[in-house]
């Protein structure tokens, strides 16, 4: 039976950002995931998870100036010094929240931009995260993103995520699967996933169209959920969409699973 983690940068939204860790953990939430909570001390996260019995199962390197529409800094060449200086403040939150998943995300690229400069940055990134989150404990993952909501993201497909990781050459790098951004992509998820499960340390979920909560849109999600059960899937899966009509009145979908 899976079990969820709520994306409290999406879900909650009504609600001021430390709020919303109570709010999810009354719901049946028994994790927590985010952008980022880099606003907040380190410290008064881990007391808030804590209060509300809640693990934090998953974050993302500091990704830029999030409100001016950046979406990850892992690819730009003049952003490498902070793209460092993100890594040792993303380990300080996850030894504080006992979190052992952070994830990258890669950023866009303007049009045309020279790729092969791009993706050369990116690895020497992923290459310089990878072993300082080992050493720490924590994995480092990659997310692709769909190019229909975040055009020019660099990482947009699976095959791509494979790539990467074959260039870093590290052990310490997975791929976050998110069933919403594949589905636009690339289809065939389940087999797909299966066969990607060896690098994949964490899913997230959203219906299409639309990036609702589960049975508003195409995608069989109580499949989706008995395959990830059959193949074994026991981490987290991060419930990442914007609630149709309020996070908690459309949660009946997650029901008869808690």
């Amino acid at each position: 039976m899976p079990k969820f983690s709520a994306n409290i940068s999406m879900l909650y939204a009504d609600l001021p950002f430390m709020e919303r860790f109570a709010a999810a953990a009354k719901d049946g939430f028994p994790a927590v995931e985010y952008v980022g909570a880099y606003d907040h001390a380190p410290e008064l996260v881990a007391e808030t998870l804590e209060a509300n019995g809640l693990q934090q199962a998953l974050f993302n390197l500091p990704a830029g100036d999030w409100a001016a529409g950046e979406r990850g800094i892992g690819c730009l060449p003049d952003r490498v010094d902070e793209f460092q200086e993100g890594v040792a403040k993303a380990i300080t939150y996850g030894k504080a929240t006992g979190c052992t998943k952070i994830n990258c995300l890669a950023g866009k690229a303007p049009a045309g931009a020279d790729r092969t400069e791009f993706e050369a940055v990116l690895v020497a990134n992923l290459k310089y995260a990878a072993p300082r989150l080992a050493d720490a404990g924590i994995k480092l993952l990659i997310e692709p993103i769909n190019q229909r909501d975040i055009p020019g993201f660099f990482v947009s497909t699976t095959d791509h995520a494979e790539r990467l990781i074959d260039q870093v050459g590290s052990d310490n790098l997975y791929i976050q699967y998110d069933f919403y951004h594949m589905q636009i992509m690339q289809g065939d998820l389940i087999p797909t996933f299966e066969r990607l499960q060896p690098k994949i340390a964490h899913v997230q979920i959203a219906d299409n169209p639309g990036r609702h909560e589960p049975g508003t849109g195409e995608i069989n999600y109580p499949f989706i959920f008995s395959e990830l059960d059959r193949l074994g899937y026991d981490c987290f899966v991060g419930a990442e969409y914007m609630p149709a009509a309020g996070t908690s009145a459309g949660l009946g979908w997650m029901k008869p699973f808690i």
